[in-house]
């Protein structure tokens, strides 16, 4: 195992293909301090802030909760539960707008705060957790409803608990932030320091790592001096670095950053898990040391309020759940000349179309920009084939090609040319001349593929449905079939059987099937010459042997002499 030495020790670094430089405009949010935005009067919190299926409401409208309190419990295992941000009451479980570039609304819990902020009861610390195991500590972070605060939100430990046949070697911590404006990060390794190293230690404890690479662009000074002095005062100095790696548009991309700190590529389709690298941001080590040490839920996170649109730019932590509305109010309101409000960067980020959006885990910036730092590039004009988008895509895509079949819809071709290899940096779409929304084409062709494979998912099923039920059909069908073959079978042997044990009959062989039949028949007769008797025709004689129809006309002749007047009386009466 390499040996390292904090603030000294110096690496080779790699470069991916593409890239482009950016003006950062950073300063214009970390020259002051973070403060904690004002506790909102109602916090909205979806139900839905990770990759997966969305968590499932615990709590009903009406009920009180407390800080820390779950209030959405995670279904299925590529899920993560969610917490109450503060005390209050909930007052409304239904469909609100959150952050998504269609717009559309989705399931949260409202909660109207009480001001008092009561925390919940809490689970212990986990101070001992180095005599812990994996499993234990994993079942706190998924308590906790932490997900990967880069961005992404992938359930943290879903992604802490890779495969059996995937033994990971490296950490790799992003400290990186390479797209422009947003310094949340940044001002987290300058203040909290100490508890991102705390987390990183319990990830090395959890996976049992043998080396850590801290990466950080060299545009965050104050960072990499912050976090090599937290490092220094811990034990883990001689097996992982703070390495600085070179200001680059999308560095902070995780197969970017793995790429520039190991020389590694994760193959096509693939996850770093697979080469043996596991990357985690910056944020979430520290709220993976909140769930371990303190015991807390991640219920806030560190949010950039910043572009030329606000009056006061500067970074805030956020409950989870306060509204942009109420942000922006707080910093002092918007300019009146603004173009756009972005969530998130200017080059991942997406336009918001309302203000009453809520944070989220995933939300780490809001951007008001204003027509000079967003001029509008106009209407796109047809390709000119130059060939920049190929040589600036981070990825070694064609994003001509992808461009072409996204238009044509043809979702063959694209997996062809590795569509969901594209990270939606932007970079072919900025330096493109003829200002074609490239990244919106993508986006568009991922969703349609989606959609037919989610279709695909749908037909497969049903066809094995239909399949099982034919069989099930055609399985009953021959059992009923054996079945009537064993009875024809035991009626054909019942003779046979019977001479054997010596109950065949005795008079020359007579089939007792005839036997019984006539036996039936002596008793029809019987009974329809007692209904004679009485006065009751038969229904039906035509079945009857001769001998059996003469009895029945006797007994009919009985009962009509008996019915009759004597002749002497007829006599005397006449």
């Amino acid at each position: 195992m390499q040996q390292f030495q904090p603030g000294t020790a110096q690496r080779r670094l790699w470069r991916f293909h593409g890239g482009v430089h950016l003006p950062d405009e950073k300063v214009l949010s970390n020259t002051t301090p973070v403060t904690p935005a004002p506790l909102p009067r109602l916090l909205t919190i979806p139900l839905q802030q990770h990759i997966g299926v969305p968590a499932k409401p615990i709590v009903r409208v009406g009920d009180r909760v407390l800080t820390g309190q779950k209030i959405g419990e995670p279904q299925g295992y590529v899920s993560a539960p969610v917490h109450a941000s503060s005390s209050g009451t909930v007052v409304a479980i239904e469909k609100r707008p959150v952050p998504h570039p269609s717009g559309l609304s989705g399931p949260c819990i409202v909660v109207e705060t009480d001001g008092l902020d009561e925390w919940a009861e809490l689970p212990e610390p986990l101070a001992n957790y180095a005599e812990l195991d994996a499993a234990t500590l994993r079942e706190r972070v998924r308590w906790a409803g932490i997900v990967g605060m880069g961005g992404a939100a992938f359930p943290t430990a879903v992604k802490l608990n890779p495969s059996a046949d995937q033994v990971i070697r490296t950490l790799v911590i992003n400290g990186v932030e390479c797209e422009p404006y947003i310094t949340c990060d940044d001002l987290l390794m300058r203040t909290q320091a100490e508890r991102v190293v705390a987390g990183i230690r319990i990830i090395r404890h959890l996976l049992g790592v043998e080396e850590c690479l801290i990466g950080i662009e060299d545009n965050k000074p104050e960072a990499l001096a912050a976090m090599r002095r937290a490092l220094a005062a811990s034990d883990m100095q001689g097996s992982t670095a703070v390495v600085a790696i070179p200001t680059l548009y999308p560095s902070g991309g995780e197969k970017q950053l793995i790429k520039v700190l190991t020389g590694r590529e994760v193959p096509t389709h693939g996850i770093p898990a697979q080469i043996g690298i596991l990357c985690q941001n910056v944020g979430t080590t520290a709220a993976v040391a909140d769930a371990v040490l303190a015991g807390k839920p991640l219920i806030s996170r560190y949010v950039t309020l910043t572009g030329r649109g606000f009056a006061r730019p500067k970074n805030l932590e956020v409950r989870i759940g306060t509204s942009a509305a109420d942000l922006i109010a707080h910093v002092g309101g918007l300019g009146r000349d603004i173009r756009k409000l972005v969530l998130g960067g200017p080059m991942m980020g997406f336009t918001l179309h309302s203000r009453e959006v809520p944070i989220t885990k995933a939300a780490n910036c809001l951007l008001a920009l204003t027509p000079g730092e967003s001029p509008d590039p106009g209407p796109a004009l047809p390709c000119i084939r130059c060939g920049n988008c190929a040589a600036a895509c981070p990825a070694s895509l064609l994003p001509q090609q992808l461009y072409w079949y996204a238009r044509a819809k043809e979702l063959n071709k694209l997996q062809d040319y590795n569509l969901f290899d594209c990270i939606e940096c932007g970079c072919c779409a900025h330096v493109c001349p003829s200002h074609i929304p490239l990244v919106q084409y993508y986006r568009f062709a991922k969703t349609e593929s989606w959609a037919r494979e989610q279709d695909k998912r749908k037909a497969e099923h049903a066809r094995a449905r239909h399949e099982a039920r034919e069989a099930r059909l055609e399985r009953q069908e021959r059992e009923r079939q054996a079945k009537l073959r064993q009875k024809k079978e035991s009626l054909d042997q019942a003779p046979a059987a019977k001479a054997k044990t010596g109950d065949a009959p005795t008079d020359g062989g007579e089939d007792p099937r005839k036997a019984a039949i006539e036996a039936a028949k002596q008793r029809a007769a019987a009974k329809k010459a007692a209904m004679a008797e009485q006065g009751v025709a038969p229904r039906n004689t035509q079945d009857l042997t001769p001998a059996q129809q003469k009895q029945v006309e006797a007994a009919e002749a009985r009962r009509r002499a008996a019915a009759e007047p004597p002749a002497e009386n007829q006599r005397e009466e006449s």
